[in-house]
């Protein structure tokens, strides 16, 4: 072998051995951010739409309240109020099928921390309505501005949409119940700075925004992509890859549905339980890789370790299923079919470039053996950080409704696994054995 082409497989090798430190450093580094929660009322009546809100105090920077000593003082605050619902005016962006609304009243009021009226809508905007008692004293600071808004509509079955700039410097959060026209009552989160959300999306726009959410997460879920790169890198010819990518999809699409209708096990334990048996299935991956792929077998652990990744799709689309309005079931399935875009797209450009790796840089079995190394190393510190988390919740005792999710899913696993196999079958897609290592 010539020394140039040493010296560039040395330089590759190397380029490889760094992975492991950038991946952890993606994996380990935090960041602390404070952040603040907005709590908010948003009800569509007749030809009006009202926004009723509470902010806390110390959001307000360029707005100042007089004080005396370490209070507010609430008897001269007037013009700071003024000054306080123009710059949530400005800040809280509403529009009615695009078009920004403007408020034709607003009135608003300073708020003791240990105020319970925000429970429900009519004790919130009865409590802003109500003048501040005299005898009123807010530490600097640690109070609240309610406020209510009231919007002129065009239309009570329109699309409304908010956005919302204040606190953005401390991930501030708005959390909002919309109380529609024809009784909707839901809850959406909006985060400061994210642009517009929908609070009663249309049908069409769910299913585009859910298919942008299940691309996004496969793209930017790191576990998920080394798990797909450790699944394929030994493999050889388009069966074999046909038969393990179907059977994968398959369950984790079957999983991620189950999920969504709440038929999968609750409690603090579960997110930290799967997270951790999403980084042993790339350990597992990993070591296989090494001692030898049986694509048989390999297509059954797809299916097994397929299930476990559909919980975790699941855990990242939670969170998102405000956002679904009432179009629970198009959101669902628009979700999963943008994880398989993501997936899709992931695959075309990670075989090719795999090809390339192990025919060229690290050629034969060695390349595909070093890089398994190297995904099970980071795989390995992700899976003892994970039981360390695991460890710090409480674990259920098992019971009837316990054994009974332990029973559905099996049965669910064997579905899968008969409907890969028919599959395949009907296809002929039997997967075909990968050469083992020599001893």
């Amino acid at each position: 072998m010539r020394l140039s082409g040493l010296r560039r497989r040395f330089g590759a090798l190397r380029l490889l051995l760094a992975l492991p430190l950038l991946f952890a450093a993606a994996a380990w580094a935090h960041e602390f951010t404070l952040e603040a929660l907005v709590s908010a009322f948003f009800k569509v009546e007749g030809r009006e739409a009202h926004l009723v809100v509470r902010v806390p105090l110390y959001l307000f920077k360029a707005v100042r309240f007089p004080v005396r000593g370490v209070e507010v003082d609430v008897e001269h605050s007037g013009d700071a109020m003024d000054r306080a619902l123009a710059a949530l005016q400005a800040a809280v962006v509403v529009t009615e099928n695009g078009r920004r609304l403007q408020a034709s009243t607003a009135s608003g009021r300073l708020t003791l921390p240990s105020d319970r009226s925000f429970d429900v809508y009519g004790r919130a905007a009865a409590h802003v309505a109500a003048p501040v008692e005299p005898d009123t004293r807010i530490v600097v600071d640690q109070g609240y501005v309610d406020a209510h808004l009231v919007y002129p509509i065009e239309s009570a079955d329109a699309r409304f949409a908010l956005a919302t700039s204040t606190g953005q410097e401390i991930g501030t959060k708005l959390a909002i119940r919309f109380l529609g026209p024809h009784g909707e009552d839901r809850a959406v989160l909006v985060k400061s700075g994210t642009g517009p959300v929908e609070l009663n999306p249309g049908v069409w726009t769910a299913a585009r925004g859910f298919v942008g959410l299940g691309i996004a997460h496969i793209w930017t879920g790191l576990d998920h992509l080394l798990f797909l790169l450790c699944l394929v890198a030994p493999l050889r010819g388009v069966r074999p890859l046909l038969a393990i990518i179907t059977g994968f999809t398959v369950a984790h699409s079957f999983t991620l549905i189950g999920s969504a209708f709440g038929l999968a096990p609750q409690g603090a334990w579960f997110p930290p339980f799967v997270e951790m048996m999403i980084a042993l299935s790339i350990v597992y991956m990993a070591v296989e890789n090494v001692i030898g792929v049986s694509v048989t077998r390999r297509a059954l652990l797809a299916i097994g370790f397929g299930l476990v990744h559909g919980f975790g799709f699941s855990q990242g689309l939670q969170e998102q299923l405000q956002f679904a309005g009432s179009h629970l079931v198009t959101a669902l399935f628009a979700f999963n079919f943008g994880i398989e875009i993501g997936q899709l797209v992931v695959l075309a450009v990670m075989l090719p470039v795999l090809a390339v790796v192990l025919r060229y840089v690290l050629p034969g079995r060695v390349g595909s053996i070093i890089l398994s190394l190297l995904i099970g190393h980071v795989a390995w510190h992700w899976m003892v950080d994970r039981w360390d988390d695991l460890n710090k919740v409480r674990w259920p005792s098992i019971g009837v409704a316990e054994l009974a999710f332990v029973s559905l899913w099996s049965i669910g696993l064997i579905v899968a696994a008969l409907a890969v196999r028919t599959l395949l079958s009907k296809l002929r897609l039997e997967p075909v054995v990968a050469p083992r290592a020599r001893h």
